[in-house]
């Protein structure tokens, strides 16, 4: 603990959703719900308009249309939040060197460490002038915790939301923890709640009052521990740089249960390739690889397999995931899939034997590497819908030395998912509100300008096509206005 509040906590209110308001102006003010869309989607974020009808992140895509009919559903467009998050996350390496992102939208800064405030005038001066600038680079609002200690912090920005800012005077801490409900502590999740709430211990207060000894007999020593010092508001923890990842996996929900082998088989393909994309722009290479099968009735099996070195090479990685799912049974239906790789490195052993059999099918004229897999189905998690308007990959073309002319495929109807980006040749840029029977709507409006029109389109419209977004403040977009 630290004798001066000089720990901040930055967490952006409703991050998603709001950027999706400051992007879409028409939905300024208005219920956004983002996540999966499809039946089995889940809800990622919701803005404060749709939490007043009882929606919040987690929940059943299904229930949040049915609490909130009226709100605006989009697929997540994990591009443009990254690329916010940077921009938010220089603002604060610009306070301090020791800053420690937790998420897109989240993160600890030692204010000590980059001299920027040493008492409690100075971070309340430090954390009001933060707050004004990442309104003004990306129009966003963000609330701000300050402490002694980084659990202090986190609480203290939580009580601010939204858009505010609360800093905890050191010698406070029990007075203010002693009201608030023991959910407010990290590391007391909803069986640890009903657990306390069952011996009658509801308040942050009654927690301190039970005594460390009670609450080892109820918890163990090391969850009874830490539960009874955070009830005292005490935390030792500092604030770390560079944390270490630990695993790089990625996983789809489909909208229905897969019961084809085959496309099972080709839907783990397409996820090792994902991880393996994933890995490398992490800068890493992996040891171990893990398959997670969930089946038709929620049962979820694990299956990893280690290798003799750290690789970050897509057709061993498949590979290892093609000899896992022959170990599971996948009879009944198949709900969920996941590649992951752990073991992470900062360097590959190099795999001659697999790269000489990668290279076997290019020499025969075969596709050869990671452009040989088509493109990924429509039907998976958020990030697979985060593709507005791609089409699917091609179908093979004849056989060589084949008679007869290969015949001209079907033109695949056009995907496009609701809060995705486009450009129309006339109209310019837009997104779209939703899509269906052969047609596509788009509003055309952009960053900081008035709400715009809607138009409808054939799905296959020429002039229509997905774009990229466009910033939020700055070149290709209006400053917008304040939504404070």
């Amino acid at each position: 603990m630290r004798a001066a509040p000089t720990i901040l906590h930055l967490d952006m209110d409703a991050f998603y959703a709001a950027v999706e308001q400051a992007s879409k102006p028409s939905l300024r003010g208005k219920a956004v719900i983002v996540g999966g869309l499809g039946p089995r989607g889940v809800v990622a974020t919701a803005s404060y308009e749709a939490r007043r009808f009882g929606v919040h992140s987690a929940m059943p895509m299904g229930q949040a249309r049915r609490l909130c009919p009226n709100g605006a559903c989009l697929i997540p467009r994990f591009s443009l939040y990254r690329e916010v998050s940077d921009v938010v996350m220089a603002l604060l390496r610009e306070l301090s060197p020791l800053v420690e992102p937790l998420s897109l939208d989240e993160a600890f800064v030692d204010l000590e460490a980059g001299g920027t405030a040493f008492d409690g005038p100075g971070a309340r001066a430090a954390g009001e002038r933060l707050r004004a600038d990442i309104r003004a680079a990306t129009g966003l609002s963000g609330s701000v915790g300050l402490a002694g200690s980084k659990m202090l912090a986190k609480v203290a920005s939580e009580e601010a939301k939204p858009d505010g800012l609360l800093l905890i005077e050191p010698g406070t801490e029990r007075e203010l923890l002693a009201p608030m409900s023991v959910r407010t502590l990290p590391g007391v999740g909803p069986a640890t709640g009903e657990h306390l709430r069952r011996a009658g211990i509801t308040m942050v207060g009654e927690l301190a009052e039970a005594g460390e000894d009670e609450l080892v007999r109820m918890l163990g020593r090391s969850h009874g521990v830490g539960l009874y010092r955070m009830a005292l508001g005490l935390d030792d923890r500092p604030v770390v740089a560079e944390r270490d990842a630990k695993s790089v996996s990625v996983e789809d929900t489909f909208d229905v249960d897969l019961h084809d082998r085959v496309r099972i088989r080709g839907e783990v393909q397409r996820l090792a390739d994902r991880c393996v994309q994933r890995l490398r722009g992490s800068g890493h290479s992996g040891r171990t690889i893990v398959l997670k099968v969930r089946r038709y009735d929620f049962s979820t099996l694990t299956r990893s397999e280690t290798l003799r070195g750290p690789t970050d090479d897509a057709g061993v990685v498949r590979e290892a995931a093609a000899r896992l799912l022959e170990s599971v049974d996948t009879t009944g239906g198949v709900r969920l899939l996941g590649v992951g790789v752990t073991g992470l490195a900062d360097y590959t052993q190099e795999d001659l034997f697999a790269q000489a059999l990668a290279a076997e099918p290019a020499a025969e004229g075969g596709p050869a590497g990671e452009g040989g897999t088509a493109g990924e189905s429509g039907t998976a998690g958020p990030e697979a819908a985060a593709g507005p308007g791609g089409e699917p990959g091609g179908a093979p073309g004849a056989q060589e030395g084949a008679e007869a002319p290969p015949q001209p495929e079907p033109a695949a109807e056009r995907r496009w998912a609701a809060g995705s980006d486009v450009r129309h040749a006339v109209y310019g840029p837009g997104w779209v509100q939703g899509s269906g029977v052969g047609r596509v709507t788009v509003r055309f409006e952009q960053p900081g300008s008035a709400p715009g029109r809607v138009r409808t389109f054939r799905v296959d419209d020429p002039e229509l096509e997905p774009s990229d977004p466009l910033p939020l403040v700055g070149e290709g977009s209006a400053v917008p206005a304040d939504r404070s």
